[in-house]
């Protein structure tokens, strides 16, 4: 389905907009799966976020930071949507515990399933995390995005994205840590 943004008054060519927005639609959608935790529902929030873009388009001023208003429209749809505003934490109610390790080749079946196991854990222990831990945690480390860029997507001051990135690191410690342990796979420093 196709919708029609009227962009009229806009100095800026609409051509420039997808110059510069194409690109980031990859880093953007993966963010939105990120903070929906839902397929459709990313698809939806990438949609709406370019739509709201292209139409204010206008009002963005050039030499200022485009990837960061991008991230910043869709966080704001987000919090503006029906999935922000519950942004309930979910725990799985059945857990996958796989028992100790054995020394095994690695790239057999069983290695395998202990990564995928890992990235599992990983996953749940981030989906535990408040929206707010999620996104500057994943702005940071997934999209590599600089405390100024979060600071400019997020609309909040570098020392609070610095504060909030060391509490969604420190919850993850505290999270991962104990199946760490349990699965003997090293330290979590």
């Amino acid at each position: 389905m196709f919708y029609y943004v009227d962009v009229s008054g806009a100095n800026l060519q609409t051509d420039s907009f997808e110059e510069l927005a194409m690109p980031l639609f990859d880093q953007l959608y993966n963010f939105a799966q990120w903070l929906t935790q839902n397929r459709e529902e990313a698809e939806d929030l990438v949609q709406e976020t370019y739509a709201k873009a292209l139409k204010g388009f206008s009002s963005f001023q050039l030499g200022t930071n485009f990837r960061a208003w991008m991230y910043r429209i869709l966080r704001n749809t987000f919090l503006t949507s029906r999935t922000g505003l519950k942004a309930t934490m979910t725990v799985p109610l059945d857990s996958e515990e796989d028992g100790p390790e054995l020394a095994i080749e690695p790239d057999t079946p069983e290695t395998l399933l202990f990564e995928r196991s890992n990235r599992e854990q990983l996953q749940s222990a981030i989906d535990e995390l408040p929206v707010y831990s999620r996104e500057v945690l994943l702005l940071c480390e997934v999209e590599e995005m600089s405390y100024q860029e979060i600071s400019e997507a997020l609309s909040i001051p570098i020392g609070t994205v610095m504060s909030r990135l060391s509490r969604a690191r420190r919850a993850l410690r505290t999270r991962l840590r104990p199946m760490m342990r349990e699965t003997g796979a090293g330290a979590i420093e």
